[in-house]
């Protein structure tokens, strides 16, 4: 984390004021920055926010018995990381291996790739870093032709590596299709001279996409196939830790629910010869939730109305610009797709400023009909040219990617700019 500090701020990056040119980020945070001094567009982030949702969620887990390994792809922010491993994350998810190598370069020692490594290189690579007797990794597997691919490239290694079958769902994304193609896949990895059978994981999220009641069916059918999974391949497990993991950030409360059936809120009994059964959730976005496809579907959504259960706040927004005005009713803004995240859900007007810094006022007939590259197009709200306008933003798995250095204010209502978060994409 001291490296983040030390690095220097640059014209490049978008939205930096220009007095910070040159600085570290360290020397541009101990000036005393202020959003307003920002650049737009802006993508910016809620500390108040991000501090509540990691503590809820690492609340939530612990009372329940189950680990969390947030996924990393979701902000390849490593001090956004470190927040989440210091309220007790088990470490951290990745996707490939090239998120992998960047996370060990910041020391991170416990990951899991949520994905299957087949290239000869970067099996190499992680050969090497299974020098480390204090690294903690775990990859995926779908197939006999898998584990082969893998064999070859680790003989060598200093000592085994850590692999799960992974199960899917028709129609699913990755994952064996059927728990007896699984099976055979463990009996594989349990074979093989240089990886140990360490689980079972999967990815419900991609069997559904809402809370219908086929969605939750189908979604709560696929776990209880994994834990059958589990319990049919007990036999050949050793006396080391194992997972079960599932868990993205739309459904993580049934694979709670499901997992507690199979023991996780027992704290998972001890294994013999010492070791665990890991229930282990992988999800990541809480951590700005939005405003967007994670409010419609999150059980912590602040908009649901029961009181009885977590809330997740919003902790990212994007700032744009008025630039035109070119007929009644129609304001273009100057951040587009190149800014801000379109895939799940146009933007949200949600306030407008004449300055940043000054206090926002609500925009609640304002819309977003359309976006380009470099232009959002907001309908309604009264906006003349230079007003600032404050947009709700769905699904931060695209909103981090497109930029390299983000501000951290207190809370979305401050103009005081607490941190800078560079992120490695």
């Amino acid at each position: 984390m001291n490296e983040l500090a030390e690095i220097r701020l640059m014209a490049r990056h978008k939205g930096i004021p220009e007095r910070a040119v040159g600085m570290t980020t360290a020397e541009f945070l101990a000036s005393g920055p202020r959003l307003s001094e920002f650049w737009t567009p802006l993508v910016v982030l809620d500390d108040a926010a991000m501090r509540h949702n990691v503590e809820t969620m690492a609340t939530w887990c612990a009372e329940r018995g189950l680990e969390l390994m947030p996924h990393g792809k979701t902000t390849m922010a490593p001090a956004l990381w470190q927040r989440q491993l210091d309220a007790g994350s088990l470490g951290i998810t990745l996707a490939t291996m090239g998120q992998v190598r960047t996370a060990r370069t910041f020391g991170v020692s416990s990951i899991m790739l949520a994905n299957a490594a087949v290239d000869g290189r970067s099996l190499r690579y992680l050969a090497g870093e299974l020098a480390d007797t204090e690294f903690r990794f775990v990859c995926w597997a779908d197939s006999i032709a898998t584990v082969e691919a893998m064999e070859a490239p680790l003989r060598g290694a200093p000592r085994k590596l850590d692999v799960l079958v992974e199960l899917g769902g028709e129609g699913g994304r990755t994952g064996a299709r059927t728990i007896d193609e699984a099976i055979a896949i463990a009996e594989r990895i349990a074979a093989s001279d240089v990886l140990r059978l360490a689980g079972v994981a999967g990815y419900e999220g991609s069997l559904a996409h809402d809370r219908s009641v086929q969605a939750i069916y189908a979604v709560e059918t696929y776990l209880r196939r994994q834990i059958e999974l589990h319990e049919r391949i007990g036999h050949l497990y050793d006396d080391g830790d194992v997972y079960v993991t599932a868990g993205g950030s739309a459904y993580f409360d049934l694979v709670a629910q499901v997992y507690a059936e199979a023991g996780a809120s027992a704290n998972a009994a001890e294994r013999p010869g010492g070791g665990r059964t890991l229930f282990t959730l992988r999800s990541g976005a809480y951590i700005v939730h939005d405003d967007g496809f994670y409010r419609g579907i999150s059980p912590f959504d602040e908009g649901r109305a029961s009181d009885d259960e977590p809330r997740f706040i919003p902790g990212m927004f994007g700032v744009g610009r008025v630039v035109s005005h070119p007929e009644p009713g129609l304001a273009l803004i100057d951040g587009g797709k190149r800014d801000f995240p379109f895939d799940e859900g146009l933007p949200i007007p949600r306030a407008m400023s004449a300055q940043l810094g000054a206090a926002w006022q609500p925009l609640p007939a304002a819309s977003v009909s359309a976006m380009n590259d470099q232009h959002t197009y907001v309908r309604g709200g009264d906006l003349a040219i230079g007003d600032l306008v404050r947009l709700g933003l769905s699904h931060p798995c695209t909103a981090f990617d497109k930029w390299t250095v983000l501000p951290v204010v207190e809370s979305v209502d401050s103009d005081v700019v607490v941190d800078l978060i560079h992120t490695f994409f």
